[in-house]
């Protein structure tokens, strides 16, 4: 698409990383690109322990966006692996390198290999909201009804 953000992207040690793939689109109509994790070694993710998984790149998100890092369903699912963090936000002016930050919650031992699929990113339009001090909010059916408060 022509109003597509263009994001710059930088591989911080293009030497070493050069057999990782660039994040991308994994079909036509994915919303996430998938990130692989630049470890130089496999390590151990323990039950319930937490890690920041580096990626070896940087990114530029143009001013009006933002990256979500978000967790991959199949490792979820088949591993119990998530983000801490879920969804990770990437600020348009942070220059690092994209790190993810790990838990796993499954009942085994996960191994994070070079080149794993760890994470995905999505790219999002992000709006500055103005607040507006009033005296009481507009009333509505459900007004301050919470959680299972519509019975689903």
């Amino acid at each position: 698409m022509v109003d597509d953000p263009v994001i710059k992207f930088v591989r911080l040690r293009p030497d070493v990383d050069k057999d990782l793939p660039l994040p991308c689109y994994m079909s036509p109509q994915a919303a996430g690109m998938d990130i692989h994790a630049a470890v130089d070694e496999p390590f151990v993710l323990g039950r319930g322990a937490i890690a920041l998984v580096p990626t070896g790149f940087a990114i530029a998100i143009p001013e009006g966006y933002e990256a979500q890092i978000r967790p991959r369903s199949g490792l979820a699912v088949n591993h119990g692996i998530g983000l801490i963090n879920s969804p990770g936000t990437v600020d348009a002016d942070y220059r690092g390198e994209i790190k993810i930050a790990v838990v796993n919650l499954g009942r085994k031992k996960y191994t994070v290999r070079r080149g794993d699929r760890i994470a995905q990113m999505v790219i999002n339009k992000v709006y500055h909201a103005k607040l507006k001090i009033v005296e009481q909010l507009p009333p509505t059916d459900r007004n301050s009804g919470g959680f299972g408060h519509t019975g689903k």
